[in-house]
């Protein structure tokens, strides 16, 4: 694999887990009530949007890398996204990590490493 195809795929792992604070910080307005004025409101939201907006460049990007790269060889990278998720959510919202976190990143990236040596 070459250093533009794992920077291709990286670049789509960072992208969905960017979506996923975005979409994070979207669920505080997400509506409590089910109007159109409310609805409206929400699919406006300027994290809403945001997210939807990268995830689709990701997964164009997604598509790219899958037409140079055999998703059993890319797939696993996408496991990234469960150590940088809970990071980003640390240092963005404020949410806690635990040394089971940790525990779980190292083992995340041991089997990484396994499955695409």
């Amino acid at each position: 694999m070459t250093l533009g195809n794992v920077l291709l795929i990286i670049t789509c792992v960072l992208g969905i887990s960017a979506g996923q604070i975005l979409f994070k910080l979207a669920s505080s307005s997400f509506p409590v009530a089910f109007g159109m004025a409310e609805w409206l409101q929400f699919l406006v939201n300027k994290y809403f949007v945001s997210a939807l907006i990268i995830y689709g460049a990701a997964t164009i990007g997604w598509i790219m890398a899958l037409k140079r790269v055999d998703l059993f060889i890319a797939y696993p990278f996408m496991a990234l996204a469960f150590i940088i998720v809970p990071c980003a959510s640390y240092y963005i919202l404020g949410e806690p990590l635990t040394s089971r976190t940790f525990i779980g990143a190292s083992l995340i990236v041991t089997g990484l490493i396994i499955s695409v040596s």
